[in-house]
């Protein structure tokens, strides 16, 4: 629901593609303190047959050529374009270019968002180990004492399968044959790559790349975060909440790579302040980082959150959190999540559409 473009695959009972809801308009991308930018999901415009996919979404393209905005960047993306010729209209043009009109949506349900961690058997008989690698980082290092950029390399000598990257920067051993399970067990076992025993918020955050790798970063995000959830995650075992899965996700700009706008809990940066740099002789801390706060998406990522405050320190963060996430837990009702539990609650008001994103926001 994030792309500008995106196919929901619809099975049969056999569990054989018949084809796909074709989704349009999402993307991540704002600009900070410019309203005439927003988040947005894509609205669902109907049903094609699997052959159709590729046609569909050279119309889907045509009409965004033909009636984008070229005079203004910030508001060039497809999902401008479908709120400034409306749904309907955007949707007329696209099944005039594709020849035909769309068939109704067919019915379909998201379960998660989030991925499936630890062995999964295939229904070829073949498995598959959904490793947790923290914000996509494969690496070695001794400050934290582990080699899974090593030990990586030597699975892939071994793996007769291939791997899968997710939407959630983690990495799937993908297709390994029954009879090489216990042999990718040993060396996952060997590199500490088996162990999926981390809280919920961990196993349900991410983080884009930010400094100093992105050009566009305007604090930091990947470095941060796990330190930043570590220490959410001392409040969620003090309020009893240790498995439970809340989503956090944190950017280094509003371009949105991780998809901040549809988490939880969220946190966009906006300055630089002083870094951290870890060594084995020091430790600077990044608690004069400066974010931009959301709360209330939904942990199925189809509602967008909303903004909380404009600026937030770590020191704020952690005290904004701390009687919030003990108040979810004393309070939520049976299933009810997080985010679902902000709205209710009266954190935030609910975020409808990306055009109502900033409304009683107060920003």
């Amino acid at each position: 629901m994030t792309n500008d473009v995106g196919f929901i695959a619809i099975v049969d009972a056999n569990g054989a593609v018949e084809g796909y809801n074709v989704t349009a308009g999402g993307g991540m991308g704002v600009t900070h303190s410019n309203k005439k930018t927003y988040p947005r999901l894509a609205d669902v415009l109907g049903f094609v047959k699997k052959e159709d996919g590729n046609k569909i979404a050279e119309a889907i393209m045509l009409t965004q050529r033909d009636n984008g905005n070229r005079a203004d960047r910030k508001n060039a993306r497809l999902k401008y374009t479908v709120d400034r010729m409306t749904l309907p209209v955007f949707k007329a043009d696209v099944e005039r270019r594709f020849g035909k009109s769309l068939e109704p949506a067919r019915p379909y349900t998201f379960n998660s968002n989030l991925d499936q961690y630890g062995w999964q058997q295939g229904h070829d008989g073949n498995w598959h180990f959904t490793i947790f690698i923290e914000n996509g980082r494969v690496e070695d290092s001794p400050t934290l004492g582990h080699k899974f950029k090593e030990g990586m390399r030597e699975v892939a000598k071994a793996h007769k399968g291939v791997f899968r990257l997710t939407a959630n920067q983690h990495v799937i051993l993908s297709d390994v044959p029954p009879s090489e399970l216990d042999n990718m067990k040993r060396l996952l076992a060997k590199w500490g790559l088996d162990n999926i025993d981390h809280s919920g918020i961990r196993l349900s955050s991410s983080a884009c790349v930010a400094f100093p790798t992105c050009g566009l970063a305007m604090a930091e995000s990947e470095r941060y975060l796990p330190l930043l959830v570590g220490k959410v995650e001392g409040i969620c075992e003090e309020a009893g909440l240790r498995n439970d899965s809340i989503v956090m996700r944190m950017t280094g700009c509003p371009n949105g790579c991780a998809r901040p706008w549809a988490a939880e809990v969220a946190f966009v940066g906006k300055a630089p302040g002083s870094y951290m740099v870890r060594s084995l002789l020091f430790v600077h801390t990044f608690q004069k980082l400066i974010y931009q706060m959301m709360l209330g998406g939904n942990h199925l990522g189809t509602r967008l959150n909303k903004p909380f405050r404009e600026q937030v320190t770590e020191p704020e963060i952690l005290a904004i959190l701390k009687p919030m996430i003990k108040q979810y837990a004393l309070e939520r009702q049976e299933g009810e999540r997080f985010g679902d539990w902000t709205i209710r609650s009266g954190k935030v008001k609910a975020t409808t559409h990306g055009t109502n994103f900033y409304e009683g926001s107060g920003f």
